[in-house]
């Protein structure tokens, strides 16, 4: 029988720092309008604002980025960061969980703040890999991340590799409503 499915090339990761975010801002940013195409309209979606967001990522400690590419062209990435002691990560979080459980400490949990991946270039593993090559080695205690309850594909994929609905949370007055998911390394 055959299949009618395009071989799956090769993916190779590369890590960078703030500062290689910053030398691929063109090609991050063309992923990005791609990705969230259908969302453009919205300014808090708007590729100025998500880069503006990234920079702030980038300055705190823990900042890493990873990146996916097949032959020359990125196909996708993610990133994210420590979160700093007394973090406002928290803020406007939904939930029922003892109070204890948002605070920070500048080590306790690392924020995955991005994950995408090229649509003519999903189902073929790629965001699993780029998800497992960020948080490969990572000393913090757990992991949290924002996903769109109506991003169906997402959110089952996260629950697959082990995350857990944690509440939900508005991270900014005009964002929406994301659900909070966390993920223990131990």
């Amino acid at each position: 029988m055959r299949s009618n499915m395009a071989p799956t090339p090769p993916l190779a990761l590369c890590d960078h720092d703030a500062a290689g975010m910053v030398e691929l801002k063109p090609v991050l940013l063309s992923v990005y309008k791609k990705v969230y195409e259908a969302l453009l309209g919205d300014p808090f979606f708007a590729p100025d604002r998500f880069w503006q967001r990234l920079e702030a990522y980038a300055k705190w400690p823990g900042f890493a980025l990873v990146a996916g590419w097949v032959d020359d062209s990125m196909v996708g990435y993610t990133l994210g960061y420590t979160l700093p002691e007394r973090s406002a990560w928290w803020r406007g979080f939904r939930g029922n969980v003892v109070p204890e459980l948002l605070k920070e400490d500048g080590s306790r949990t690392f924020a995955v703040t991005q994950l995408m991946v090229l649509p003519d270039w999903r189902r073929r593993g790629y965001a699993h890999r780029l998800h497992d090559a960020l948080l490969a080695d990572r000393a913090e205690e757990r992991a949290t991340l924002l996903v769109k309850p109506d991003n169906i594909p997402a959110r089952t994929a996260y629950l697959s590799w082990g995350w857990r609905k944690f509440g939900e949370l508005q991270p900014f007055d005009d964002a929406p409503v994301y659900e909070s998911l966390i993920y223990s390394f131990r």
